[in-house]
């Protein structure tokens, strides 16, 4: 099968649509997104050693600035990085014109002329999940043994991360336990995500 097409094929109908700039979709995905966030960031806030004033005390005043200062220009730069990650997973297997764009709730990317495979689908929509993962998880526990306001902030950026993915993991456990016919294609254009099957 190939990577995509710029036509739907004949035969091929609509069988479900996720519009994140849908309300009620938007809404359950800021619910979950809350969750999400949740399950990893409690344990790092029981295990930091203490309130964020004992943190700053132990790591000084201008330190512990300098550190949410990192901190804060590393979440906007993750933001624009995990959307530039599921691009260059769409170019390198489509080479097609890429959208990006903000809302008030969601930050996407899509390829919206052309038609996926699930293959080239579930490859972008995980590929910043893994990245990340791999990147922060190392990362944070490194920071854990020895500086422990480093290991907060990091840990919160990681439980961002994992929470900011929601719609990035509805989707993937739609094509992988709903849609599982590997004929199935998506269209993307950032903020909606169209699944089809054939008819037969």
């Amino acid at each position: 099968m190939e990577n995509y097409y710029k036509t739907l094929p004949e035969g091929y109908r609509e069988v479900k649509v996720v519009d994140a700039k849908e309300k009620k979709t938007s809404v359950l995905f800021i619910v979950f997104s809350f969750v999400l966030t949740a399950i990893p960031l409690m344990p790092v806030l029981l295990t930091a050693g203490g309130g964020l004033r004992t943190l700053v005390e132990q790591n000084g005043r201008a330190q512990s600035m300098i550190a949410v200062v990192v901190f804060l220009a590393s979440l906007v730069l993750y933001l624009v990085l995990h959307e530039l990650v599921h691009g260059a997973v769409y170019k390198a297997l489509t080479h097609q014109k890429l959208t990006f764009g903000f809302t008030l709730t969601v930050a996407f990317c899509g390829v919206p002329d052309v038609y996926t495979s699930r293959k080239t689908a579930l490859l972008s929509l995980l590929a910043p999940f893994v990245t990340f993962s791999f990147l922060l998880i190392p990362l944070t526990l490194w920071f854990y043994s020895f500086n422990r306001l480093y290991y907060l902030l990091s840990g919160i950026l990681f439980s961002v991360h994992f929470g900011g993915c929601v719609g990035d993991l509805y989707m993937t456990y739609l094509l992988l336990f709903k849609y599982k016919d590997p004929r199935t294609l998506m269209n993307d254009t950032g903020p909606k995500q169209t699944i089809y099957l054939p008819e037969n």
